[in-house]
């Protein structure tokens, strides 16, 4: 970074396995996120919370800004891919979907964002992953096109 440059950027991430597949069971969370996390950390992000449900999962980083959008998410998917693939976590091997959902913070939000995110378990008995993209979507603007967001088989 040049001298003179200093940024404060919070970035919410969410996608989905291939298909919207219920593949990230309780049991092998936990490593797959704490796998994340060292990708992020890797990046020269800051992982501040990986957490999700069977069917998707949300990170929150402190984005480093050398480091596009697009190329963390491209080198998380490719990595994580790799790693569910090694530790045979299903038969076969191991999709991302296209896509992801990219989502920005203040300072000031960060503690909310967190203790959403930390509570998806518990979010998701009350709102599917459709409704909740969907929130998104409209709380934040975004125009989108139906066709282009991800395969939300429900």
């Amino acid at each position: 970074m040049k001298p003179g440059t200093f940024t404060q950027l919070y970035i919410q991430l969410v996608f989905s396995p291939k298909n919207r597949e219920r593949l990230l069971v309780e049991k092998i969370r936990p490593r797959i996120f704490e796998y994340m996390s060292g990708i992020i950390t890797n990046l020269g992000h800051k992982s501040i919370i990986i957490n999700g449900v069977a069917d998707h999962v949300h990170l929150f980083l402190g984005l480093n800004p050398k480091i596009s959008i697009s190329e963390t998410v491209k080198e998380v998917k490719r990595s994580s891919t790799i790693f569910i693939t090694n530790q045979k976590f299903f038969p076969g091997k191991f999709e991302w979907q296209e896509g992801y959902g990219g989502f920005s913070y203040g300072r000031s939000q960060i503690e909310r964002v967190y203790e959403y995110i930390k509570n998806q378990e518990r979010h998701h008995q009350k709102q599917t992953f459709k409704m909740e993209y969907m929130e998104f979507l409209n709380k934040y603007e975004i125009d989108f096109e139906e066709q282009y967001l991800f395969e939300f088989f429900e």
